[in-house]
């Protein structure tokens, strides 16, 4: 799940992929309790080695030494997208890398398969306005209902948009978004809410997932 890209740290950028052939990446809720905790575990330049290893480890969201900031993300049962931030030099590439491997080695031993999960590299887009940095955030915390996931499949999805809207604790670092609206919390709600009927309507638009995602 590597890439070639560079990465500016400093920049922002929306990082995405699916499962190999659409398939799911998660199967039930051990599986994206699973994925979830990967996001933390795996996001440090410290070796961890797999995360089984980590397994009676109660509190991975104290991260030490981390390779990206994690602005906003959605874990879906299929498809993942992430808002990072880099802030080392290859930190993308290197949280990629260790977040897909741990996360593909613990979900195959668990459901005895071999083989690719993830389809191919990850993708990666800079995030080049402040106004595209706003938006994407809303579309990430609510990608589950930008793609219609309800009953079973929405069980399984874990988001940070609780962490946006009801001030909880997390893995995220909102301030870049939250420090822009006035209310920080209600207004940013209010926002993304706004603006969800207008990416249900385009979702047919979103060019650099139509080959993607389902």
């Amino acid at each position: 799940m590597e890439r070639k890209n560079s990465f500016l740290v400093g920049e922002y950028y929306h990082v995405y992929n699916c499962g190999s052939d659409q398939r799911n990446i998660v199967i039930d809720n051990a599986d994206a309790n699973r994925l979830l905790k990967s996001l933390s575990a795996f996001n440090t330049t410290r070796p961890i080695g797999s995360l089984y290893e980590l397994s009676n480890q109660k509190d991975v969201a104290m991260v030490t030494d981390p390779l990206v900031r994690i602005i906003c993300y959605c874990l879906n049962p299929n498809h993942f997208h992430l808002l990072l931030e880099e802030i080392v030099e290859n930190g993308i590439s290197r949280f990629m890398r260790s977040f897909a491997g741990g996360y593909s080695k613990y979900f195959n031993i668990t459901h005895k398969r071999k083989g690719t999960l993830f389809q191919g590299p990850f993708k990666a887009k800079l995030i080049e306005d402040n106004d595209y940095l706003l938006h994407l955030s809303a579309y990430i915390n609510l990608n589950d209902r930008v793609h219609g996931l309800y009953g079973p499949a929405k069980d399984l999805v874990r988001s940070s948009w609780d962490e946006y809207t009801a001030n909880s604790n997390g893995i995220c670092q909102k301030d870049i978004i939250l420090d822009q609206f006035s209310n920080k919390v209600d207004s940013y709600e209010k926002f993304a809410l706004d603006i969800l009927p207008a990416m249900l309507e385009k979702r047919p638009e979103y060019k650099e997932l139509q080959k993607l995602l389902y």
